[in-house]
C-alpha cells in the first residue's frame, strides 16, 4: 500500500436508476398542460399526463396498492423503489361515481410493473365531458433529489416515464 493511497476515494456504489414506467398508451401531456390546476401546478408533486388511446391503465412499477377508492378513477401505489404514486384517471371524473371504470386491484394487492390496474370507458368519459388524461403523480417528490420526466411524444405502457434520484 503506497503512502498516498488514502487520497484515493473509493468509488461510490452505483444505484440503479429508479424509474417509473408509462401506465397507459397515448400522448405525453407535460405537467403544466394538464387541464387541472392542482396537478398543473405540481401541488401534489411532480406529475405528467398521458392522453390515452386505449382504456387501460397499467402498474408503473412493482409495489403495493395503497388507495383504491370505490369511484375507480384513481389508485395509490407504494412502489418498491420508494416512490409514492397517485394515478388519477381523467379530470373531475370522481363525479362519474365509478360509471365507466372497472378497477382490477384492491388495497393491499401486490403488483408488478405492467400489471393491468384498471379499465376505463373512454367514450363514457368523453360523453361526460371530462378529459380522460391519465395523470401520474409522485406524491413524495420531496423525498427525491430529482424527479425528471423521461418521456415525450407518444408512449407505450412500460416505456420510461420518470427517472428518480435520491
Amino acid at each position: 500500500m503506497g503512502f498516498f493511497d488514502f487520497l484515493k476515494k473509493k468509488p461510490e456504489p452505483e444505484t440503479p436508476a429508479m424509474v417509473l414506467y408509462a401506465d397507459a398508451k397515448g400522448a405525453i401531456v407535460p405537467m403544466e398542460q394538464i387541464p387541472d390546476e392542482v396537478f398543473a401546478q405540481g401541488i401534489l408533486g411532480q406529475c405528467c399526463g398521458i392522453d390515452p388511446t386505449e382504456g387501460k391503465v397499467f402498474a408503473p412499477a412493482d409495489g403495493e396498492i395503497t388507495q383504491a377508492p370505490d369511484s375507480g378513477h384513481a389508485l395509490g401505489i407504494m412502489a418498491d423503489n420508494g416512490a409514492e404514486v397517485l394515478i388519477h384517471v381523467g379530470v373531475d371524473t370522481v363525479e362519474m361515481k365509478g360509471d365507466g371504470f372497472s378497477p382490477k386491484v384492491k388495497v393491499g394487492d401486490k403488483v408488478k410493473k405492467g400489471d393491468l390496474l384498471l379499465e376505463m370507458d373512454l367514450e363514457k368519459i368523453a360523453a361526460a365531458n371530462h378529459p380522460a388524461v391519465v395523470i401520474t403523480v409522485v406524491t413524495n417528490t420531496d423525498d427525491f433529489k430529482a424527479v425528471e420526466l423521461a418521456a415525450a411524444g407518444t408512449v407505450q405502457p412500460g416505456d420510461e416515464l420518470f427517472k428518480l434520484s435520491k
